[in-house]
Order: structure tokens, then C-alpha cells, then sequence
């Protein structure tokens, strides 16, 4: 098998050591017949007749390599490029980083798992996390981080904001609301189709207020991570989203501070994928397990059991976790809110020496993971593409 490595491909540095050539140009590149070629996205965006060609020619196994995307970004992507009847043809293969529709040819990597552990501040405060169970007074009950306002973030927000269990909470909100937002400087804008396609809804006299503006909630300066703790003093800009601002630009939410977790009894972790079919981990919910902080996750129907294949452990012995399997995405939001509320009203200290077992168990489990997904991957892409390719 030959294979040939666009260099700004996400796996890169993992497939290198077996790769017999690379390109970081296609127009400055003559393709090798019989070749397993992978292609980063922005490949694709700027050559993509070219690449669609390679495949419909069946002289190339053409891999897209999109590992930092979940199922629901990427295929969208691809029905807008055009190339969903090469992929189910299986002319193309998907390498995402989520879980993929049926029949659609595509090699799952757990992208978000092992970088956790790469940062030298993560592993420092993996180290401090024996506190979260040593400091039993802590102020807040729980951490409930959120960036972008999707929907099943605005409906918590909007209830708890409500029913005064957000008071209880150490939360951020980067984003201010689902209205629909018209900006020229090339921001975000909300499509009416998007609107539309909303099916979450929080009723409050008899208006649904989940198009309204809310609160942007940043973190105390305390609990944010020292290299952005001066930015939150920095005056607020007229955008829709401020990850960037906030984060200057970088990939901020990776990081952890582990005070946060010390003086918070539990995560409340909300994914990004709610109301889609195939789960998507990602740095969300691996900062909680990193610190062996008890969990609970806001995600799509399946998510708990995706966990569980992979070894990892929940608190369904002392969370009812049934809501996991809720298809309706209205009565899942509603069920986890109701979990959260009744939590909050418990003894919360003896809720987290029960949780202690579990919470050890997934740090230690994420731990080897982080290994383990990084030294199966280039065997299990070979093995995949050697099943796939018909020149194998």
C-alpha cells in the first residue's frame, strides 16, 4: 500500500512514520496511481473537482481527514461540496472524529481524548485533583461551562436562570443568544432555516423565549486559567461570539484550571451534538474525566453508551441516567434538567464519596486511553483502508 500524506492533515504526525510521500499542495503535486491519498478539508475546499475526479476515476483511494469534526459538521460539509455519492458509492472514504451515518465508508479517531493530557497546565492540575474530594465546603455545586449558545445550552441556561439553580452554579456563557443575528463583518449569522430547525422550546408567559438575548457569563478571574485571566477585564466587542476575544484567538477551551473543579461538586458537561443521531467527544467532557470530577453529560441520545463501549464509567448508581436513552430531544432536555434540579437539592457531599470509585477509575482509564487511541490508530487505518482499497 502506497500512501501519500497531505502534510496539513490532522493525522499527519501519526500516519508519517508509514507514509512513502506528501504533498502540501495538490496543484503542485502529480498524483500517484494506486495510491491511498489523504486529503486535510481545506484541500478539498480548494481543489475539489480535482480530488472528486481522483476518486470517480477508481485509480486512488481518496481518505477526507476531518478527525477535529464530529458526524454532524462533516456531513453537512459534504453534502455541500458534492461528494456524497462518491462516499456512498465508497469512492471516498471519511476520517472524522464522531460517529458517522450508516453506509457511509469512514475511520472513527478519538481526536479530542489524548490531547488532553499533551498540555503541561493539564497535567498540573490533574495533579491537584485529590483536592476535589479533600475540600468537602465548596461554594458553588456545580461547573457548567459553555461557549456557543446552542440550543440545549440556552434551554439550562433559561430554566436555570428561572428556578434559581444557576445561582448554585460556576458558569460561563461566550455567546449572546439564538436571535437571529445579521452582522457584515463576517461573523456567525443564524440562517432563518437554522431558526427554523430549532426544536427545543422554553415557554415563559406564553412566549418562547428561546430566541432572546442572554447574558454573556464569563468565569471569576480567579477560575479562569492564568493566560486569559487579564482578558476578561477587556472591553466586551459587538460580536455574537466571543471564544476569540476571550481566548485571544486560540484554542482556549483545552485548558484546565483546577480550582474550578475544587470548589464545584459536579460538571454539568454540554456537548456540542444534541439533537443529531451520532455522538461526538470532545474536550468537553475528557477536562471532567481528566479530573476525576463527577459528571453529567447533555448530549445526544446514545452518548452514555458510546462511553461505555469505550470503558469508561458513569453514576448510574446514584444518577438516573435513563434520560440517555430519550429520543425526543425536548423530553431528554427536560429529563436532564430535572436530574440536575434534584441533585442540587441533595446531600451533595456524600454524592461525591460515592462518586469517588468511578471518578478514579475513568482518570486512570483516560490516562491509558490516551496512549492506547494514539498507538492502535495508524494499524487500525491500514487495516481499514487494506479492506477497502481495491488495490489490496
Amino acid at each position: 500500500m502506497k500512501l501519500i500524506l497531505d502534510t496539513f492533515s490532522e493525522v499527519y504526525n501519526l500516519l508519517q512514520p508509514w507514509a512513502d510521500g506528501e504533498f502540501w499542495d495538490l496543484s503542485t503535486h502529480e498524483p500517484v496511481p494506486g495510491a491511498v491519498y489523504v486529503f486535510c478539508r481545506e484541500q478539498v475546499n480548494q481543489h475539489c473537482q480535482r480530488i472528486q475526479a481522483m476518486a470517480q476515476s477508481g485509480e486512488f483511494t481518496v481518505v477526507i481527514d476531518n478527525a477535529a469534526e464530529g458526524s454532524e459538521t462533516l456531513v453537512t460539509w459534504c453534502y455541500v461540496k458534492g461528494l456524497v455519492p462518491l462516499i456512498q458509492q465508497g469512492k471516498i472514504v471519511l476520517l472524522g472524529g464522531g460517529e458517522m451515518p450508516a453506509g457511509w465508508p469512514h475511520i472513527h479517531y478519538e481526536n479530542f481524548l489524548p490531547k488532553i493530557l499533551d498540555y503541561e497546565e493539564n497535567r498540573q492540575a490533574v495533579a491537584e485533583s485529590n483536592d476535589i474530594f479533600t475540600r468537602t465546603l465548596k461554594p458553588y455545586k456545580f461547573l457548567f461551562l459553555n461557549g456557543r449558545t446552542r440550543p440545549h445550552r440556552k434551554y439550562l441556561l433559561e430554566r436555570f436562570q428561572r428556578t434559581g439553580v444557576l445561582d448554585q452554579a460556576l458558569w460561563t456563557n461566550l455567546d449572546r443568544g439564538l436571535q437571529l443575528i445579521r452582522q457584515q463583518n463576517g461573523g456567525y449569522v443564524y440562517t432563518d432555516e437554522e431558526i427554523k430547525n430549532i426544536r427545543i422550546e422554553y415557554w415563559q408567559d406564553d412566549r418562547n423565549v428561546m430566541y432572546d438575548p442572554i447574558e454573556v457569563h464569563y468565569l471569576p478571574k480567579q477560575y479562569e486559567v492564568d493566560r486569559y485571566r487579564d482578558r476578561i477585564d477587556l472591553p466586551v466587542p459587538p460580536v455574537p461570539f466571543l471564544d476569540d476575544h476571550l481566548f485571544d484567538k486560540e484554542w482556549g477551551e483545552i485548558y484546565i484550571n483546577p480550582e474550578p473543579y475544587k470548589d464545584t461538586y459536579f460538571s454539568l458537561v454540554t456537548e456540542t451534538v444534541f439533537d443529531y443521531p451520532h455522538s461526538f467527544r470532545t474536550e468537553k467532557i475528557w477536562k471532567p474525566v481528566a479530573m476525576a470530577h463527577p459528571f453529567i453529560a447533555v448530549a445526544n441520545k446514545g452518548y452514555y453508551a458510546s462511553l461505555h463501549r469505550l470503558g469508561f464509567q458513569t453514576f448510574g448508581h446514584v444518577i438516573d441516567e435513563t434520560f440517555d436513552q430519550i429520543d425526543n430531544s425536548q423530553q431528554r432536555i427536560e429529563r436532564i434538567a430535572q436530574v440536575v434540579e434534584d441533585l442540587c437539592r441533595q446531600d451533595l457531599v456524600s454524592f461525591s464519596d460515592v462518586c469517588y470509585n468511578v471518578c478514579k477509575y475513568n482518570q486512570q482509564h483516560l490516562a491509558d486511553m490516551s496512549v492506547k487511541v494514539r498507538q492502535e490508530f495508524p494499524d487500525r487505518f491500514v487495516k481499514f483502508i487494506k479492506s477497502h482499497s481495491p488495490y489490496e
